[in-house]
């Protein structure tokens, strides 16, 4: 892939950015190298290494989800300025 005006434009518009002439040199020019540095990537012999998302071997490390007794809902509630038998009342935030 060859990073050409057209395309640069296209990025530029997608962006939101105007570039001046020395900024679209420069793009340009890191633009491809990335490139090429992936087209790079992309030769290596891959046969027999196991796909990964992450380099570790790390397994969910959360701890078990248990069910535990919590606060008591009317020791909270005695706190409230405003209050129901079930909850806190909070003003209205959205419309």
């Amino acid at each position: 892939m060859q990073i050409d005006d057209k395309l640069l434009a296209y990025l530029e518009d997608l962006s939101c950015l105007t570039l001046s002439a020395d900024e679209k040199t420069r793009l340009t020019k890191d633009l491809q190298e990335i490139l090429d540095y992936m087209a790079r990537l992309g030769e290596l012999d891959t046969d027999g290494v196991v796909e990964r998302s992450h380099p570790f071997d790390n397994v969910n490390v959360f701890r078990d989800d248990t069910v535990r007794p919590s606060f008591d809902r009317a020791s909270i509630l005695q706190n409230a300025p405003v209050r129901n038998d079930e909850m806190i009342v909070a003003p209205k935030t959205v419309e």
